[in-house]
């Protein structure tokens, strides 16, 4: 039995010199909900003051009598970041790192039939002596008890660990189901011999005889092939498989249900194989923070973020940069088919001995605590970008292969050539700059071609973005992604890449744009798709994609020259229409990143046969005259190429045109000034159907569109949260990137704002989060000052499973 303990907890801040529960003013206490973060900070413009301190958590429960022949456990599943638990004000036990789960026996500690006080002590200073704290951190690192805490009753004869495994033999083709258990006995009646019975989806696949004096058992049965599905990123279908403590009797005595998926996962030199077959890894790095709370968002969020990943984005990975993060994001992860590489908390700095010892102690935790997750393929055992350090790297690749030896590990690292301790090199490849390739080759990487070689890092820092830029910037940074993805595609023994990253973040004062924001993603902090972000969805095939690199407003640019113009979509052809003429039918094998099933396609083309129908002369001068117009339309004349002079002279030479000419010939074919306001329209093409039109035209005037995740709210756990994502567009629901002007946010009824009600749109986008306050109907209301209002509604209800 499980029972949350996520309510009505007493949360103060306390003076870190003073005793524990001594110094807390009376009335000082604020009754709060977890998740919690210690501090609502501002969307940027802050530092790491806003939530460091000692803090303390207090809640009393009273534990029934009946459960005093039972076995009670409580776990943490995340406190940020040094944990003091005490019950009855009696300290059981300190937990050193904020980003794994710790859980003790209070079975013997309880007062049955009376209140208990459950306390936590956090410390969220910065400088601990325990990972990933000693130096600089690209990441904000915030506080609380910032994830899920709960209570579980069992016999107290019960399971402590459940490990199940497979290993898919294809050429025998069977798969053996595996079982590593580990429990507790304490039966009443120890004559009657115990047994383990194990379970998929309801089926009895065999029981076997334990010991009644508990340990370690393995248990294992083999299953056709034919029988299973196998877990993949496709069809990631997952079984239900129930392992029962039980007496020969049939009495049950303890169950475990795990969700498993059948599946083998191995790196091999020249990549990746999942089932057999190469995949190419495309992923991104994600960081757990959201505006305004840090940390501390419940499990609809987490399943958002995976969610954005897979099925807005098309990744088939991620990795968890720079620590473990929520099992209802790797639980979400599992359910649909999003590969995992999660790794210890760390970023770039080793400690010292106590350091380290804390680190191997985080390894076997993260591995413990997360290898029943099918999506999971790979345990990052190094400190993120940190240097080599042999007898501290054998000692946590050590850890996980002894508690899983059916994962290959990894390290991420940012030096070539570095001692390859684990079964994958892992590493940051920051080649790209815009000018040149794409990635480094392996071999200039490592110097062990024998083993898989996996980039976990690209471009990032190296081009920062964020959507009020410039429309030139914002081009290359999507161009950038391309290009990287296009290099890597290429390259047959690169098992893939993590660019860096999903989502701008939070971060301190060595890194970000000076208002304390990296703005690495190709999401901004709400989740609200940069250009960026159009590289990877165009490269799934379930929602049409087609989006434009250019507004087409010629005076966004230096001396009106758009520059090259980009095409993102995933259809199979893309038609461009000017004034409702017909230009030119793009197709996905036009574009320049071959390596792509669909990368981004140059626009050649504003005249289409205007020239060829509406000038006299001969076939030759009509197409020198719109290639040279086309070639002006995208640089201008303040660079003239080579080829534009060429076709100059022979205009003016062969064609006999005059140069007075050319001025209202642009003007006619591709500037347009003066004339009736421009329409591109451009047509998605699939399957010869129309999925996607795209309209691009001067703004005139402004719809705020706000969107959310959900609108049917749970308070299950513990509150519920959905996610409001903002846009300010014009009438063909285009961003309107240069849109920064304050909303006013109005939430009623059983919702409640997180953050501000005031806030301003960058880039023409922003978002809130509303968070629930019980059962009932609520709504949110968006006011602009130019534009019309918009409202949402919810409806939220109570299934919470909390008792106590």
């Amino acid at each position: 039995m499980i029972i949350y303990l996520n309510n009505d907890w007493q949360f103060s801040r306390i003076s870190e010199d003073a005793e524990p529960f001594s110094a807390i003013p009376d009335g000082n206490a604020e009754t709060v909900r977890l998740p919690h973060s210690v501090a609502v900070t501002p969307f940027n413009c802050f530092d790491e003051s806003a939530y460091r301190g000692i803090f303390l958590y207090d809640k009393t429960v009273v534990i029934p009598e009946a459960w005093k022949d039972k076995r009670v456990r409580i776990t943490f599943d995340g406190v940020a970041h040094e944990a003091s638990l005490y019950l009855n004000r009696e300290l059981q036990l300190t937990h050193r790192c904020g980003y794994t789960a710790f859980t003790i026996d209070l079975t013997d500690k309880l007062h049955f039939g009376a209140p208990n006080r459950i306390s936590v002590m956090v410390d969220s200073n910065e400088t601990l002596n325990q990972p990933p704290f000693g130096f600089v951190i690209d990441y904000m690192t915030y506080g609380g008890i910032y994830r899920d805490v709960y209570l579980e009753v069992t016999d107290r004869c019960s399971f402590d660990d459940v490990f199940v495994y497979s290993d898919i033999d294809f050429d025998g083709k069977k798969a053996t189901l595996a079982a590593e258990l580990t429990y507790s006995a304490a039966v009443a009646d120890a004559s009657e011999s115990m047994e383990v019975a194990t379970y998929i989806d309801d089926k009895l696949l065999g029981k076997q005889a334990v010991s009644v004096e508990g340990g370690r058992q393995r248990v294992s049965y083999d299953i056709n092939l034919e029988d299973i599905t196998l877990w993949d990123i496709d069809t990631p279908k997952l079984y239900a498989v129930e392992v029962r403590l039980q007496k020969q009797s049939g009495e049950i005595i303890d169950a475990e249900e795990i969700s498993f998926g059948f599946r083998e996962a191995k790196f091999k030199a020249d990549g990746f194989y999942l089932n057999g077959n190469k995949v190419k890894i495309r992923g991104l790095n994600r960081h757990q923070s959201y505006p305004y709370v840090g940390y501390a968002m419940p499990e609809s969020m987490q399943i958002m973020d995976a969610d954005v990943l897979k099925c807005e984005l098309g990744l088939n990975a991620v990795r968890t940069s720079h620590y473990p993060q929520s099992h209802d994001f790797i639980k979400r992860c599992d359910e649909i088919g999003l590969l995992v590489f999660t790794e210890i908390p760390g970023w770039q700095h080793i400690g010292g001995d106590e350091w380290k010892a804390i680190a191997v102690e985080n390894t076997k935790e993260m591995v413990t605590q997360y290898r029943n997750h099918p999506s999971i393929i790979l345990w990052g055992v190094r400190i993120n970008e940190s240097p080599d350090d042999d007898a501290f790297y054998e000692a946590t690749n050590k850890a996980a292969h002894e508690l899983d030896k059916t994962r290959a590990t990894g390290g991420v690292r940012c030096i070539k050539k570095s001692h390859l301790l684990e079964d994958v090199y892992t590493y940051n490849d920051f080649l790209h700059d815009g000018t040149n390739a794409g990635c480094d080759k392996k071999k200039k990487v490592t110097s062990d071609m024998r083993k898989a070689y996996l980039i976990s890092e690209y471009n990032g820092h190296m081009f920062p973005t964020k959507n009020y830029d410039a429309e030139e910037h914002r081009r290359e940074h999507a161009i950038r992604h391309a290009t990287v993805l296009n290099a890597v595609s290429g390259e047959r023994d690169i098992a893939g890449s993590f660019g860096w990253c999903m989502a701008d973040y939070n971060t301190h004062k060595d890194f970000g744009s000076g208002d304390r924001i990296c703005y690495h993603g190709v999401l901004d902090m709400f989740r609200n798709l940069k250009p960026a972000a159009y590289i990877y969805s165009a490269l799934q095939d379930d929602t049409p994609v087609l989006e434009l690199s250019s507004t087409m407003d010629i005076g966004e640019h230096p001396a009106c020259n758009r520059g090259v113009t980009w095409i993102y979509t995933n259809a199979d052809s893309v038609r461009m229409y000017k004034n409702d003429r017909f230009i030119k039918e793009y197709r996905a094998e036009d574009s320049p990143f071959k390596n792509l099933s669909h990368g981004p396609i140059m626009v050649d083309d504003f005249i289409g046969d205007a020239i060829e129908k509406g000038e006299e002369g001969s076939a030759a001068y009509k197409r020198d005259l719109k290639r040279a117009l086309n070639i002006v339309a995208v640089n201008g004349l303040n660079h003239p190429s080579g080829e534009l002079i060429r076709l100059g002279i022979k205009l003016i030479l062969l064609h006999r045109m005059g140069i007075a000419n050319a001025t209202p010939l642009y003007n006619k074919y591709v500037g347009d000034w003066g004339a009736e306001a421009t329409e591109y329209r451009f047509e998605a093409i699939k399957d010869g159907k129309v999925v996607k039109t795209l309209v691009k035209k001067p703004v005139k005037k402004i719809f705020i569109e706000a969107e959310s995740d959900f609108t049917e709210l749970v308070e299950r756990k513990s509150y519920d949260v959905a996610s409001v994502r903002i846009k300010a567009t014009d009438e063909f629901g285009n961003v309107s990137f240069f849109y920064n002007e304050p909303l006013k946010l109005t939430a009623e009824g059983a919702i409640e704002i997180i953050g501000p009600s005031i806030i301003s749109l960058k880039g023409g986008m922003g978002g809130t989060y509303v968070k629930t306050r019980g059962e009932g109907h609520g709504s949110l209301t968006i006011e602009a000052m130019d534009a019309e209002s918009v409202e949402l509604k919810f409806n939220v209800t109570c299934d919470n499973t909390e008792s106590l």
